[in-house]
């Protein structure tokens, strides 16, 4: 009696239908492994697509959440939030940058460094500033990071886009200088030190060196999103350090919360006075409980020496894989395992997407980023057994969808 004429065939019928989601719901994790709501295992090979730093249900982290939602969740920005200060202070001394604005993602960190670089040329009299982006690029959904990003198939549908991007392959120092010599407005250069949806695509050393130097000689900022390679994810704190040198504006968000909505923007003093009180804001930014999550990742991380150990298990990973997929890499296979530390990806010569399902299918969770790419960037927790059983159920997996005909 009373009951629906017919029921839903979808899972989620009022959800929009945003994600092409697997039919998976997880119910609960510990470390690097996750159980669905059926009770199936899973190895963790995504980490909430590089969120998930400490993993699931970290001893140390859990309780210290507790104890700060207990105490206060929520305030504003109307009143000064201690442990703002504390996380800023820890990001400033890790990064040698000087100042910190806190928002909740890594679209927000990104919008908040455009507004940044607009209001810092127009500081300086430029009445339509520009910023130098990238082919292949990623750096949110909201229209002004949508089209600072180089995908076209993310773009489509929600032109116009914001004018105000010129756009350059990366590591093509050549580029950058004969768009340097051209356009007097250009007053920011915003990449990202490894892309990440663009198919764990690095910036060379060389190169991050030479756009530094461009943007000193030129007075520009250097803006690099660390959104998904920083928090040790490459064995250093940030993905930049290893070319020696610092930006003006770094992006953070992903893995400073290990799954609590943090992000930042991290000045050094080029940027540092630009925004002035009205300039930006945020409601749930910099809250206590998004700011306990952060000093409580960065401290574990110290504690328990995950940059270390990101460096070290992601260099076995990245060598199991390489061994075991040597037999099928080259024309019409594999094309190349490249990244460092815990963000890696697998390029394919074809498209792979269905990789997705058969891993969950195996008990493996990954993505699949610039349709060929597998992308691998677990938690910072991974072990090297860990890293071994990722190889012996993902290596298999790829040589079978090679050998099989491209549809």
């Amino acid at each position: 009696m009373n009951a629906p004429e017919k029921l839903p065939t979808s899972l989620e019928p009022h959800v929009m239908k945003t994600y092409g989601r697997l039919p998976i719901a997880l119910s609960h994790g510990r470390g690097c492994w996750v159980w669905d709501t059926d009770g199936k295992k899973y190895l963790d090979g995504l980490g909430g697509i590089a969120v998930n730093t400490l993993g699931h249900g970290h001893p140390k982290l859990v309780p210290a959440l507790q104890d700060q939602v207990a105490k206060l969740i929520h305030s504003s920005n109307y009143y000064h939030v201690p442990l703002q200060e504390q996380l800023a202070a820890k990001l400033c001394e890790l990064s040698g940058l000087t100042s910190v604005f806190f928002c909740s993602t890594g679209l927000e960190a990104n919008e908040a460094a455009l507004k940044i670089a607009r209001k810092f040329g127009h500081d300086k009299g430029i009445t339509r500033p520009e910023i130098v982006v990238y082919e292949k690029a990623f750096h949110g959904r909201s229209i002004a990071t949508l089209s600072a990003t180089g995908n076209p198939k993310v773009q489509a549908g929600f032109g116009p886009l914001v004018e105000g991007f010129p756009r350059v392959p990366l590591n093509d120092v050549a580029a950058i200088e004969q768009l340097a010599s051209t356009n007097p407005n250009i007053v920011a250069v915003f990449l990202e030190v490894i892309q990440g949806e663009g198919g764990i695509n690095p910036a060379t050393t060389d190169y991050l060196r030479a756009v530094r130097k461009l943007c000193d000689d030129k007075g520009w900022l250097l803006m690099l999103d660390e959104v998904q390679c920083g928090i040790g994810r490459t064995g250093k704190w940030f993905a930049h350090q290893w070319a020696g040198i610092q930006p003006d504006v770094m992006p953070l968000a992903k893995g400073l919360g290990s799954g609590v909505p943090v992000g930042a923007v991290v000045c050094g003093p080029r940027a540092a006075g630009v925004f002035g009180p009205g300039n930006h804001g945020t409601t749930f930014g910099g809250n206590p409980l998004s700011m306990r999550a952060g000093v409580e990742t960065l401290r574990i991380m110290e504690e328990e020496g995950l940059l270390a150990n990101a460096a070290k298990v992601g260099a076995a990973l990245k060598a199991g894989l390489e061994r075991e997929l040597a037999d099928v890499t080259g024309e019409g296979g594999v094309v190349e395992v490249r990244g460092q530390g815990l963000m890696l990806g697998i390029e394919l010569a074809r498209p792979c997407g269905e990789l997705l399902n058969r891993a969950a299918e195996a008990g493996l969770m990954l993505s699949v980023t610039a349709d060929k790419v597998v992308r691998l960037v677990p938690p910072l927790i991974l072990s090297e057994s860990e890293a071994a059983q990722i190889v012996a159920i993902l290596a298999p997996l790829i040589k079978t969808f090679l050998a099989e005909p491209a549809k």
